[in-house]
């Protein structure tokens, strides 16, 4: 990623059923006109996203770490470090975080910024510092990043303030380099 395109990353902070994920529907669909949009939930319980008894779950009960399926239309990973046991950050942490749920948060923003993702839009995880945008009622003293917006703000105003954010510091795109040997 060149300088002024580093990851840009907004949270979408609000209590249940509040519309945040409505919301992130119509925030994807606009923004991936511009590139690539990637989208991070959290989950405050234990949920199984593998099929018990597949061979994708059988390896990852064997023991292994990072399981990679691979589908004649999808791909995708499931990791054994949750919130609970998040990995460190492989440089600079993108921001600074006593907490597991923190660091995991930066930890996967680190990895979707060297993959080339543009935007990242999150869906929870309120106390980070990250631009947010209230939606419902939840009091703007209860997020940890500066308030960038509304969920009743229109779409399209939306849509031009993640556009407008900068990037996060820290991390670059693993595929792009300035060295013409690499």
């Amino acid at each position: 990623m060149s300088q002024d395109a580093r990851l840009r990353a907004v949270c979408l902070a609000g209590p249940s059923d509040a519309g945040k994920t409505s919301l992130v529907e119509e925030l994807v669909e606009r923004l991936a006109t511009d590139g690539r949009v990637a989208t991070v939930k959290s989950i405050h319980h234990d949920i199984e996203i593998d099929t018990p008894g597949s061979d994708t779950h059988r390896h990852r009960t064997a023991g292994a770490e990072t399981v990679v399926g691979i589908t004649p239309t999808l791909t995708f990973d499931i990791t054994t470090r949750g919130k609970r046991d998040p990995p460190e950050p492989d440089g600079d942490a993108l921001f600074e975080s006593d907490d597991p749920e923190g660091r995991a948060l930066a930890s996967t923003l680190e990895r979707l910024a060297r993959r080339g993702y543009d935007t990242v839009l999150v869906e929870g995880f309120a106390e980070s510092p990250l631009p947010t945008i209230l939606v419902g009622t939840r009091a703007p003293a209860a997020v940890g990043g500066p308030i960038v917006g509304r969920g009743e703000d229109p779409v399209e105003d939306l849509v031009e303030t993640i556009r407008s954010l900068d990037g996060l510091e820290g991390v670059t795109d693993d595929r792009s380099s300035d060295d013409p040997d690499d």
